[in-house]
């Protein structure tokens, strides 16, 4: 529990600030921007295209075979269908500095 309580957690707010600080910029700008680059990518993989980002990571669609699930309140057995997801995929160079740069709690 104390692990949890020690982790920081970004938002997207977060973000805006140290760009805008880091470039010195409007944080009103920087956050249209960053919005835009999420619009740009949540589009992509609605429309069925992945976005690749080098030294960064890939955002991609994974497809989920059909299965058979079990609803429990009634006791019985349902297909759950084929389906498509979003997924991150970091690329290798991200998931070093990760390693690197955070030691195992």
């Amino acid at each position: 529990m104390t692990q949890l309580l020690n982790q920081i957690n970004m938002t997207k707010a977060d973000i805006v600030a140290k760009i805008s600080e880091k470039l010195g910029l409007e944080k009103g700008d920087v956050q249209a921007t960053v919005e835009s680059f999420m619009d740009e990518v949540k589009t992509s993989l609605e429309t069925g295209d992945n976005v690749y980002l080098r030294g960064f990571g890939s955002f991609i669609i994974k497809t989920r075979a059909e299965k058979t699930g079990r609803n429990i309140s009634k006791n019985t057995t349902i297909k759950i269908p084929a389906h498509n997801i979003p997924a991150f995929k970091p690329a290798k160079i991200f998931v070093e500095g990760v390693k690197t740069n955070n030691e195992a709690k």
